[in-house]
Formats: structure tokens, C-alpha cells, sequence
């Protein structure tokens, strides 16, 4: 299930440090000794790492965030390992509210395979500083109860564990919480602990959100090595109305094309509103801070034109989807509103678009028969609510079948009017959309 990518070449070089740069992004919410790690990453060749687990076959936007910072600090000169989590995706870190629900083996193997390709996408592996992939199963699995409690329990304090938000927050939960998922935290310390043996990884990049665990790699190198290691946390990403950025009634966007399609996708970036527009710019496009101060004032003096919205649902796109999909996408965009011609759009784009759309359904035969009216479509799709509404829309001039202008109220749908993703497409005015699904 990997996206295709198309890899960014390069950091804003008008800033002094990368460090200032992904300051300046709004990458880091909290972070170990700032004067340290900023002298690191200026003046040293830094091995980092950041860990994606297997909760689900894909990726999804929060996670992007973290792929674009490993890429950046990638292309300032340091060494990046992209870690799948074999055996921490067959435990889960703790939730806010209550347990997960435990894969099996066969699915969470199958799913690393799937996170691996994608993250594969975001880095370099050639060159001096070239990628590895790795996989904490590798070191996990073959560790016995007692290595773990000797080895490594040893090194933990429970009352520090019992202070970590994530499982302080589920002790004061109904659900309480298991060891299984309580000792999440000594897994992740284990990861940082066996990369820095490994490679030498002194940084570990995450969600603040996950500050509990990226800490406790800290502490436990610190413990068992008496080094000094370093962890960024990204904030959490959030609309200017302090919604959750991402999901919609639950629904992740996803970075597979399979699970979001690419048209939803490029929608999404697309109906960003004007106060959040700036900040995504900085943190999911490599434009530069000038283009960015650019799109700023254009949002400001021009908010109609919405040209910051589309250049970041562009490049967005770009990244995740690749350009040439996106073109697609800009094209079949256009087309929709009447501005390109919808025969000629590729079918699967269209496909993706027309499933955004309210939808109705007409069997093959009837529309072949010449049984449903383009009244009856328009109503079944819920452009409009009634056939008498869809009457005075016609008369009105403002009913398109497949961008056409309908002007005759008796008009009935043919074969030839089905596009080749399957449906008609239906218009009310110059931007109400709608589909009629040809089964």
C-alpha cells in the first residue's frame, strides 16, 4: 500500500542552522537541553531516529509531520533511521480513554511492510548520509522475560512511570490501564537504547504527545551508558479554533491512496481556512520563509483567490501523491466547476472526485431505456429536493448534466451520457455538485 512520493530536494538555506529553521516551522513544542542539541545539529553529524508503529495499514497526517522533519534534517547533513515497530505495534501505547485492541502477528507484520514503504518514500538511501530502515522486533523478540526484568526493568522507577501523562491519564479513567500497555514505555527506552549501541543515535524526534516515552530512552541511556541524549517533541497540530487538524467525525486522513484518495486529499489541504494556511505552509511544504511571507500577504490583501490553499494543497499532494496525480486532480478540479471538459479527465481521478460528491443511483438498464429523467437525477442525487424544484432549476438555466446546460424539463438521461468512472455528473448553479452512480 505505499504512496508514491515525490521526494523534496531541499531546506530554506536563509537560515543560519537547521535548528532555527525547524524552530521557526513551529517543529518544536519541547525538546531535552536546546543549547545542546542545537550545538549538535549545527556543528556535529547527528544519527536520529523516529518510530512509527503498526496500529493500522497506513500512515496518516500526524505522522507526515514527522516524516517531513526527518527529511529536513536529513537534507541539513544528518543520518536518519526510520523505525517500524515490529513488536511495539503488538502492544500499543496507551490511549487516553482505554485499551487497544491487539492485532495478530500476521496483520502487524503485514502492516509493517506497508509503514516501511511509506516511509521509505520521505528519505535518501544513497549517499554519505544514507537511510536504514529498521525494525524493533529485531532486538525484542529475542529477549526472555528475565533479560527484560534484569537487563532493563532494573533501570525503572515505578513512580516515575506511574508520572507519565499518557498512563496517569488512564489511571484516572474508568478503564484503568494494563501492565501490558504500562510497559510500553520501557519498549520505546529499549529502541533508543539499542539504536545508540547500534548507530550511534543520540536524538529521537516525536509527537509531544509521546514525550512520556521519548524521555524514557533519554533517562534509560543515561542510566546504563551515563550519555547524554536528545528528544524533540513536534507540537500537536491543531486549527485555529483549537479542533484536532486531521480528522474529520473520526475519520483520519490517511496518507495511503487506497484509505484517503488523492483527490480527497488534495480537498482537504484545499479548505484550509485563511488563519491556519500560513502555519501549514511552514510545517507540510519546503517553501521557503519568503514564499511563505508571500502567500501570507496574498492571503491577507486577496482571500478570495485562496492562492495559499492551493499552492499547499499542490505541493502537499505533490509530496504524498506525486505531481503527476496532482495534475490530474487540478484538472479534473477544474473541470467539475465547468472550466475543463469532463470526458477527457482519467477515469480513476474522476472516480475519486465523483465519490465526494452527493450521490444517487440509477440502474444501467433504465438509463440505456431512457426511463430517468434528468429531473429524477437531479432530485435522487439531493441537489435538489424536490421535482419541482428541479423544474424551476432547469427552466432557470442553471442545470448542467456533464457541464452541458440542460434547458429542456422533459429531458431524459442516455447511455452516452454515463462518463467512464461510471456516473453522471450532475451541477445546480455554478459550484453545487452532484453525481448520479450508474450501477
Amino acid at each position: 500500500m505505499p504512496s508514491m512520493t515525490m521526494t523534496p530536494q531541499r531546506n530554506d538555506d536563509s537560515f543560519a542552522s537547521i535548528w532555527d529553521e525547524v524552530k521557526w516551522r513551529g517543529l518544536v513544542h519541547v525538546s531535552t537541553d536546546e543549547a545542546a542539541l542545537e550545538e549538535a545539529l549545527t556543528h556535529d553529524t547527528v544519527t536520529y531516529y523516529c518510530g512509527f508503529d503498526p496500529t493500522a495499514p497506513s500512515l496518516h497526517l500526524g505522522h507526515l509531520v514527522q516524516l517531513l522533519l526527518m527529511r529536513r534534517l536529513q537534507l541539513a547533513g544528518h543520518n536518519p533511521l526510520g523505525l517500524v515497530g515490529g513488536s511495539t505495534g503488538l502492544i500499543g501505547d496507551p490511549r487516553p480513554t482505554a485499551e487497544r485492541t491487539l492485532n495478530t502477528p500476521e496483520v502487524v507484520a503485514e502492516w509493517v511492510g506497508y509503514l516501511k514503504g511509506q516511509v521509505q518514500n520521505y528519505l535518501d538511501f544513497e549517499g554519505e548520509h544514507a537511510a536504514r530502515m529498521v525494525n524493533n522486533l529485531d532486538w525484542t523478540a529475542p529477549m526472555s522475560a528475565i533479560d527484560f526484568l534484569r537487563e532493563i526493568g532494573k533501570h525503572y522507577r515505578v513512580g516515575t512511570m506511574l508520572a507519565k501523562d499518557a498512563v496517569s491519564a488512564r489511571l484516572n479513567s474508568d478503564a484503568g490501564i494494563s501492565y501490558t500497555e504500562f510497559s510500553y514505555q520501557i519498549l520505546q527506552g529499549i529502541d533508543f537504547l539499542e539504536l545508540y549501541r547500534q548507530y550511534g543515535c543520540t536524538l529521537q524526534t516525536g509527537g509531544s504527545d509521546q514525550w512520556g516515552n521519548l524521555t524514557s530512552g533519554t533517562d534509560l541511556i543515561r542510566r546504563v551508558e551515563g550519555e547524554a541524549v536528545h528528544a524533540i517533541g513536534t507540537p500537536l497540530i491543531t486549527n485555529s479554533d483549537g479542533t484536532k487538524f486531521g480528522k474529520s467525525e473520526g475519520n483520519a486522513i490517511w496518507i495511503d491512496a487506497k484509505m484517503t484518495s488523492p483527490y480527497a486529499f488534495y480537498q482537504f489541504w484545499l479548505n484550509t481556512a485563511d488563519a491556519d494556511v500560513a502555519n501549514r505552509l511552514k510545517v507540510f511544504t519546503f517553501l521557503s520563509s519568503a514564499e511563505i511571507a508571500e502567500m501570507d500577504e496574498v492571503t491577507a490583501s486577496r482571500p478570495q483567490a485562496r492562492e495559499a490553499q492551493r499552492r499547499l494543497a499542490y505541493d502537499v499532494t505533490s509530496l504524498v501523491h506525486g505531481q503527476d496525480a496532482t495534475e490530474k486532480i487540478v484538472e479534473a478540479s477544474q473541470a467539475l466547476f465547468g472550466r475543463g471538459e469532463v470526458r477527457g479527465l482519467d477515469s480513476v481521478t474522476l472516480g475519486h472526485a465523483i465519490a465526494e460528491l452527493p450521490q444517487g443511483t440509477a440502474s444501467r438498464d433504465a438509463v440505456a431505456g431512457g426511463s430517468v429523467s434528468v429531473v429524477d437525477a437531479l432530485v435522487s442525487s439531493g441537489l435538489v429536493t424536490s421535482k419541482g424544484a428541479a423544474r424551476r432549476a432547469i427552466s432557470d438555466g442553471g442545470a448542467y448534466v456533464n457541464n452541458e446546460r440542460v434547458t429542456d424539463e422533459s429531458a431524459v438521461l442516455a447511455s452516452d451520457d454515463v462518463l467512464d468512472a461510471g456516473a453522471v455528473l450532475l451541477r445546480r448553479g455554478k459550484k453545487t455538485l452532484g453525481a448520479l452512480v450508474v450501477e
